[in-house]
């Protein structure tokens, strides 16, 4: 069995976690783009959203994870029982998750569903493959918002499409890898073919946020709609 060596060093991120909303049983925070969700092994990769807030929520636990480069809406559980409570909406399905992003090129369809299994492949690592015998059944939506031009600083006029996802399952990196396998990769994606051209300019940053979070309140039953719009 191969063994997987994790070799990536995250840069520093001196963009502060905001606290959308909080209450005596969890938090909703905006992630900055390029902050780990949780700290990784290497002692270099300490810092992280659970790093920062466990230092003003004693006992707060992580709910689900978003991607390093990936911005926006994280709920955080303040104690274990919240954190069961609200990982059981995750694993049942019942919580609605809404993303943004900019994607290369102008897609042909306004809307549509990409239905595309996920393996991890240690020999590829940390990229994740489209695989019908050994992936995990992956589903997302998307719905094109609108199509334009990105001008760049020599003028060259780049097609890019701002669309809205919906992933129905929670595979690693099923975003970036669904909209590479649309043709269109997300703009500023290291990993799945999303870099500009050479001689053009760079994104200075993975263009998929965290929008919109739909789930029940664990102690009240109240349906919480959270939106936090993107930036770009």
């Amino acid at each position: 069995m191969s063994t997987i060596i994790d070799t990536f060093i995250a840069p520093p991120c001196h963009d502060k976690v905001e606290t959308l909303y909080q209450d005596e049983h969890l938090v909703l925070i905006n992630k900055p783009s390029g902050l780990l969700s949780l700290s990784g092994k290497n002692p270099q990769n300490l810092d992280s959203v659970h790093h920062r807030l466990v230092k003003i929520f004693p006992g707060c636990t992580l709910v689900h994870r978003l991607d390093f480069g990936t911005s926006g809406l994280m709920v955080i559980a303040l104690n274990k029982a919240i954190n069961a409570a609200l990982c059981q909406q995750f694993s049942q399905r019942t919580v609605t998750k809404v993303y943004s992003a900019l994607l290369c090129g102008h897609l042909s369809e306004n809307e549509g569903v990409i239905d595309a299994p996920i393996a991890k492949d240690p020999a590829l690592f940390p990229l994740m493959s489209i695989c019908a015998i050994n992936g995990k059944p992956a589903r997302s939506g998307y719905r094109v918002i609108e199509r334009f031009h990105h001008e760049q600083q020599d003028g060259t006029l780049l097609p890019v499409t701002r669309v809205e996802l919906t992933p129905e399952t929670g595979r690693t990196h099923q975003l970036r890898i669904h909209c590479q396998q649309l043709g269109h990769p997300i703009l500023g994606c290291d990993l799945y073919g999303g870099l500009l051209l050479p001689g053009t300019e760079q994104t200075p940053r993975l263009m998929l946020h965290a929008s919109e979070l739909h789930f029940a309140h664990p102690i009240s039953g109240e349906w919480i709609r959270a939106r936090n719009e993107s930036l770009f």
